[in-house]
């Protein structure tokens, strides 16, 4: 996904209301707006994806968490028609939020806000996911963020999973 794609994605809040213009600029107001009313953040991002007969539909998470103050996401749906491997669509997933994290990452240094990019792999072996820990795991690290995998990959096991 290049740059004109992300801008391109339509994002929303949980209600449904939709995220206007530019989620980089929603997600720099987002934060100056929590800052300032007291709340220490956390930004979490993971995607999940469902495969809907010849379709995968993705869905892709950016969770806002107020430290002892529950939190919120901004959400992004989107399909493919590509058939591909449950690897490939494992690593399709950590790209995505790889790239959403790369966007949002001067941002969030900017006003020191802690960023993780959960992947929705198991770190069990006897898990069929576990065939891309390896290679997400490399990718995130290597790209320089916090990873974190299944049972502690919220973001992308329980709030993408329930919006995909």
């Amino acid at each position: 996904m290049n740059t004109k794609a992300l801008t391109e994605m339509k994002w929303r809040r949980y209600d449904g209301r939709r995220i206007e213009g530019d989620i980089q600029e929603a997600v720099e107001k987002t934060v100056v707006r929590e800052v300032a009313a007291g709340h220490r953040l956390k930004v979490c991002i993971g995607t999940d994806s469902q495969v809907r007969g010849k379709t995968v539909e993705f869905a892709t998470v950016i969770v806002f968490l107020r430290e002892k103050r529950g939190g919120f996401m901004f959400i992004a749906n989107y399909k493919s028609e590509a058939r591909m491997s449950l690897r490939e669509r494992m690593i399709l997933e950590v790209g995505r939020s790889v790239e959403i994290a790369y966007a949002l990452c001067g941002i969030l240094d900017r006003h020191q806000v802690e960023l993780e990019v959960h992947a929705d792999i198991n770190t069990d072996p006897h898990f069929q996911s576990n065939v891309a820990l390896k290679e997400a795991m490399g990718y995130i690290l290597g790209m320089g963020f916090v990873f974190k995998a299944k049972p502690d990959a919220f973001a992308s096991s329980a709030c993408a999973d329930k919006v995909c």
